[in-house]
């Protein structure tokens, strides 16, 4: 559309007529008398063709289009080396200009100047050439520790400067609105953990979105100490669960002694559970047995029983501080260690 100041210039026998693919419908039509600074919108390469419309007045007015480099055409003759530049004769008294597949280069003044038999005439029209948004950086995948800084940058380019919003990515899809490249978060916590999306959008064209992922590392958590029952002779289960990234280790202890599989006793560990199992029960398996945890940032664990049937015990362990300091510290060196 060809602007000035959100005015319309008047149609006159000699002017611009700027065009748009999508704006056939309707015509605009700059005079000859339009100030400087009328403009025409186009988006880079793009489908619409932006058209510089000059009509003369009689037919033996001499004709030219130039622009910040020189002379586009003088009469019909073309001096641009541009094979996008066209010029368009629907009459005899038409001299349009035509640009093909627009790029940021096209942008600036272009100029109908004729040479009618009483004096020269100009007309002018700025050409905006508008690029959609593209995202050109952003921050990879990373993995910190629970606590830390974080800063997450998304640079992205486009004519008018793209519009850069973040959100993370979780059911509540909290949005972090700005103009800012750069999402900066304070101590963060493990429900911060996850997939953050970069979107950057102007009026052109469809946003951009690109996605970064963020790893936040911390300590077990006893989830679930699952305590259980069993009758002599009978199979027992004793289920115990930690949250924790990365993954923890898991190891089981009877009084200060460490459990392997073995002597029907069997022990599963999978991901954030850890199982052990009994396969037949005797009178020396009831009692206090301690699961622990523990990754690279820390040791956690819980005390579990196995008990004879109508003893009346809680069904659900919990956390045990009576576990000697050294024997969380010895589990910890020896899950790190692989022994």
């Amino acid at each position: 559309m060809c602007e000035h100041h959100g005015h319309h210039c008047q149609t006159m026998a000699l002017g611009f007529h700027l065009l748009s693919w999508p704006e056939w419908g309707a015509l605009t039509t700059c005079s000859s008398l339009c100030p400087r600074g009328a403009s025409l919108r186009a988006a880079e390469h793009g489908q619409e063709q932006p058209w510089c419309r000059c009509y003369v007045e009689d037919r033996s007015s001499k004709v030219a289009w130039l622009n910040r480099s020189g002379i586009i055409f003088a009469g019909e003759d073309k001096w641009s080396l541009d094979p996008r530049v066209e010029l368009e004769k629907r009459n005899p008294l038409e001299y349009s200009l035509r640009i093909q597949k627009v790029d940021v280069y096209d942008e600036g003044s272009y100029t109908c100047s004729v040479q009618t038999q009483h004096h020269p005439k100009t007309s002018q029209v700025y050409l905006i050439v508008q690029v959609p948004p593209k995202i050109s950086n952003i921050s990879s995948d990373i993995t910190v520790n629970e606590g830390s800084n974080v800063t997450l940058v998304c640079m992205a380019n486009g004519r008018p400067e793209p519009v850069i919003t973040w959100r993370h990515l979780t059911p509540t899809g909290r949005e972090f609105e700005g103009e800012e490249e750069y999402l900066e978060i304070l101590g963060i916590t493990r429900e911060q953990s996850g997939k953050y999306e970069c979107k950057a959008a102007n009026e052109v064209a469809s946003a951009d979105v690109k996605q970064v992922r963020v790893t936040v590392n911390y300590p077990p958590t006893i989830t679930e100490s699952k305590s259980n029952e069993a009758a002599t002779g009978r199979q027992a289960l004793l289920r115990c669960e930690a949250s924790a990234v990365p993954t923890p280790d898991f190891e089981w202890y009877r009084d200060d002694t460490r459990i392997n599989s073995a002597n029907g006793l069997e022990i599963k560990s999978t991901g954030s559970q850890s199982l052990l199992m009994v396969a037949n029960v005797t009178e020396e398996h009831y009692g206090n047995y301690t699961c622990v945890a523990a990754n690279k940032l820390g040791v956690t664990n819980a005390s579990l029983y196995l008990y004879r049937p109508g003893t009346g015990r809680v069904d659900n362990g919990s956390v045990s501080l009576a576990v000697p300091l050294w024997l969380l510290a010895a589990s910890l060196l020896c899950l790190l260690s692989k022994c």
